[in-house]
């Protein structure tokens, strides 16, 4: 057995857990929860600040970093991405019911909790922005600044002692990439190839190139899967991109050659499938805190190697109804005021007045996702007429009314529960299986579940490890008591 699932793993966390929540233990129904991976966690322990005019420190809270670090070893020698868990009373006075939930081929991760993220109900299925392609531009030309034998020059001159690579290793890269590198980038790796140890004998190649320089070796294609979106942000979001754009906003691009960083995580890259109001070979930089888009950097790579142009330029507001609404409190005050035939996402928060009919937004050929907030809508049903909805995002009372009315969208590819943290991971799993069998997937209740006898120490006496495998749903394997 892995000493994933082997309770001595756990008995130290649940010891500061019983600890920390006694109260909510001892209470019918009472839980605690978290989730825990090699690189972090979300444990429901308080923090013990550091004393006044000094640093945090480990030691300040040893306690939970030793009891997590023997999870995080299981895990790391697992193989495994992480484990949430639910932690109840048990039928035995003074002991715990501890659930571990591992990953699912039927759910995301959810995020710094316990409960399922996203239900995928088609294998394979993306967000519809990550599926979309660059539209073609067949009048887009190279920038009239864009000038090879400038830009070389221009760089011999500032890194007399570069090293620039071969021709064999131009064609390496190119072949690796799969598209051949536009003249500028060629002209720029032929001057200096970006390897680490040729800049010792250098100036900062930040302030001669304009970003931090990738080796040759180490250019890629940001096309949409190198962004890694996850379902609840990327379905939430809507590409657009208008005729006054320089830049197609897009998740990724086939034509998206990046080939250094701004130091800061964000991306540079050449772009090849530029915007109506753009230019092939343009750069771009690629934010690493959004999920669409990119942003003007220069018209050309002479332009901000030799002209230190990095700004992009002016783009002209033009106003149109927003693919995407947030009716709530405080922003679209309404169903009806968000309808127009090119909304693709609906999103109805906190709202303080009568609950919202879906009938303005019933046909639209374009709303593909709906998310609600408890109480929210007038008639959950409706929803079952929004024929094109992909992704449906619902608190579990309104997913209960859609699922005891037969009434769940045949067509979605994917679904959220829009839980409380207060509410209990497991219920909220058991109505995440009733959704995943609608669509013929795998459920999530493949977890193990544990019963510990009284802990030992101050929070209970009894034998210390002693356990026993419960017969709730998702219990497996043989009794180790």
């Amino acid at each position: 057995m892995s000493s994933l699932h082997d309770l001595t793993t756990w008995q130290p966390l649940l010891r500061l857990l019983h600890a920390a929540h006694a109260d909510t233990l001892a209470a019918p129904g009472g839980h605690v929860s978290g989730q825990i991976s090699p690189g972090a966690w979300s444990v429901p322990l308080p923090y013990r600040p550091p004393q006044p005019g000094h640093a945090s420190l480990v030691s300040d809270n040893q306690d939970e970093f030793d009891a997590v670090g023997l999870i995080t070893e299981a895990l790391m020698k697992d193989g495994s991405d992480g484990v949430s868990f639910v932690v109840e009373a048990s039928s035995t006075p003074g002991g715990l019911r501890l659930h571990l939930i591992e990953p699912s081929t039927s759910a995301e991760p959810g995020i710094a909790t316990a409960h399922p993220g996203t239900l995928l109900l088609v294998d394979g299925a993306l967000p519809e922005p990550v599926r979309r392609l660059p539209d073609p531009v067949p009048d887009a030309v190279p920038a009239a600044s864009a000038d090879v034998e400038l830009l070389q020059r221009t760089l011999r001159e500032r890194l007399p002692h570069a090293v620039g690579a071969t021709e064999e290793e131009i064609a390496a890269a190119e072949l690796r990439l799969g598209v051949p590198l536009p003249p500028e980038l060629r002209a720029l790796y032929q001057v200096v190839r970006g390897r680490h140890e040729d800049w010792d004998d250098l100036r900062d190649p930040y302030d001669i190139i304009g970003c931090e320089l990738f080796p040759l070796g180490e250019l890629y294609v940001a096309d949409a899967a190198s962004r890694e979106v996850m379902w609840q942000f990327g379905a939430m979001e809507a590409v657009e991109t208008g005729p006054e754009d320089s830049v197609q906003q897009l998740v990724g691009s086939p034509g998206w050659i990046v080939f250094g960083d701004n130091g800061g995580g964000d991306r540079i890259a050449v772009d090849l499938t530029p915007g109506p109001d753009g230019h092939v070979g343009q750069v771009i930089i690629i934010g690493h805190e959004g999920n669409v888009g990119a942003g003007l950097v220069a018209d050309s790579l002479t332009d901000m190697v030799v002209h230190r142009h990095f700004g992009g330029r002016p783009v002209p507001r033009v106003e149109r109804p927003p693919l995407v609404a947030h009716v709530n409190h405080v922003s679209v005050p309404g169903v009806e005021a968000a309808a127009h035939p090119g909304l693709e996402v609906l999103s109805i928060g906190v709202w303080k007045k009568e609950p919202l009919s879906l009938a303005p937004v019933l046909g639209l050929p374009r709303l593909r996702t709906l998310c609600a907030y408890e109480g929210t809508l007038a008639d959950p049903c409706e929803i079952s007429r929004l024929t094109h909805l992909e992704y449906l995002r619902l608190p579990p009372a309104e997913w209960r009314v859609l699922l005891d009315a037969g009434a769940v969208p045949a067509g979605l590819l994917a679904a959220g529960i829009e839980a409380r943290r207060q509410d209990n991971p497991l219920r909220i799993i058991a109505l995440a299986d009733e959704i995943l069998a609608l669509h013929g997937r795998p459920p999530l209740t493949g977890s193990r579940c544990w019963r510990s006898r009284p802990l030992e120490g101050p929070t209970g006496g009894g034998r210390p490890g002693a356990y026993r495998i419960s017969t709730a749903p998702g219990g497996t394997g043989p009794s180790p008591a």
